[in-house]
C-alpha cells in the first residue's frame, strides 16, 4: 500500500509564484551583464587596459552561462509528464553542474593570464580604471542581489560568477585608487589571483554537492536522520528500511520508505496513520513521498 504526497499539489499559485520569480532574478541578472559587457569592452578599448578587456571576456562567458541558467531554470517549470515523472527541476541542477565548470574553467583562465603580469606588469590608465570600477561595482552588485534570495543551486552558482565580477571590480577600483599615487602595477595580479582563488574554492564545493546530488546521494544526512527516528517512532511501526531520500535540484526532496507494521490493520486504521504520517512530514516540505506499509510476516518484495 503507498501514499503519494505531492506537495506542491497543495499551493499551486505559491509554487507558480516562486518559479516566476526564480526565473525573473535571474532573467534580471543576465539583462544587466549583457548590457554592461558591452562597456567592458568599449571602456577597456578606450583607457588601453588590457586587465578590462580580459575582465570584459571573462564577463562574457559568465553571461553565456547566466543566459543558459535563465532557459534552463524556465524549463524546469514545466509539470511532470510521461517522459519526465518527477517534472523538469533537475534541468536546473544540470544547469548547476555546467555553470560550475564554465566557472571553474573561467577562473583558470584569469589565473592563467594574471600570473604571467607578475613578472612583468604593465601600467594601466588608473583613471579609466577608476570610472569603470565604480560602474561595475554597482551594476553587478545589484545583480548579485538579485539572486542572493535565491536557494536553488543554478541560483547560487549564477551568484557566484556575479560576486566573483562584483570582488574583480574591487580589485579594479582598489588598484585604480592606489595607482594615481604610486607605481606599483603588480598590484592588479596580485588581487585578481586573489579573489580568484577564493572564487574558486567556493564553487569547488558546490561543484562537489551537485554531482552527490546528481548521484541521487543524501542532500542532508541530519534530515534523513529526523525523519527516520520520526517514522520508527510512529506506535504502529516496528520497523523502517528502504528510506530513500534524495534531491531534484537541492530544494525540492523526494522521499521514499518501507514501514513495516507491528500488527495486521484494517483500511481504516490505516488511512489514519497515512494521514498523520502526511501531517508529521509537512514540516519538511517534501516535495514527493511514498510510503509503503508491510504487515508483520509479510517478505519485502525490493529485499532487505
Amino acid at each position: 500500500m503507498t501514499d503519494h504526497n505531492h506537495k506542491h499539489s497543495h499551493k499551486p499559485s505559491h509554487i507558480h509564484g516562486h518559479h516566476h520569480s526564480v526565473s525573473g532574478r535571474i532573467g534580471v541578472a543576465f539583462f544587466l551583464n549583457f548590457f554592461f559587457t558591452i562597456i567592458e569592452f568599449v571602456g577597456g578599448w578606450l583607457t588601453n587596459s588590457t586587465a578590462i578587456m580580459a575582465d570584459a571576456v571573462h564577463d562574457l562567458g559568465d553571461t553565456l552561462s547566466i543566459g543558459m541558467g535563465w532557459v534552463l531554470s524556465k524549463l524546469s517549470d514545466k509539470g511532470a509528464d510521461t517522459h519526465f515523472s518527477y517534472g523538469y527541476r533537475r534541468l536546473s541542477l544540470l544547469g548547476a553542474l555546467i555553470n560550475s565548470v564554465v566557472l571553474i574553467a573561467g577562473s583558470v583562465w584569469v589565473l592563467i593570464e594574471a600570473i604571467p603580469r607578475l613578472l612583468s606588469p604593465e601600467m594601466p590608465h588608473a583613471e579609466g580604471m577608476f570610472g569603470l570600477a565604480i560602474l561595475g561595482v554597482v551594476v553587478n552588485g545589484y545583480a548579485a542581489y538579485k539572486l542572493s534570495d535565491g536557494k536553488t543551486l543554478n541560483e547560487r552558482v549564477l551568484n557566484w560568477h556575479l560576486i566573483e565580477d562584483v570582488l574583480g571590480w574591487v580589485a579594479v577600483l582598489i588598484v585604480s585608487v592606489v595607482l594615481m599615487f604610486v607605481d606599483w602595477p603588480i598590484l592588479d595580479p596580485l588581487l585578481s589571483i586573489a579573489f580568484t582563488l577564493f572564487i574558486l574554492f567556493n564553487v569547488m564545493r558546490t561543484l562537489k554537492t551537485t554531482i552527490k546530488l546528481f548521484l541521487q546521494a543524501t542532500p542532508d544526512q541530519e534530515l534523513r536522520e529526523q525523519i527516520y527516528q520520526q517514522l520508527l517512532s510512529v506506535e504502529q511501526v516496528a520497523d523502517v528500511h528502504h528510506l530513500h531520500l534524495w534531491s531534484l535540484d537541492g530544494e525540492h526532496h523526494v522521499l521514499t520508505v518501507h514501514l513495516v507494521l507491528n500488527q495486521c490493520l484494517d483500511n481504516g486504521v490505516q488511512q489514519r496513520i497515512k494521514a498523520d504520517l502526511a501531517e508529521g512530514l509537512k514540516s519538511y516540505q517534501l516535495a514527493h513521498t511514498t510510503i509503503e506499509f508491510e504487515q508483520p510476516e509479510e517478505r519485502c518484495r525490493d529485499g532487505e
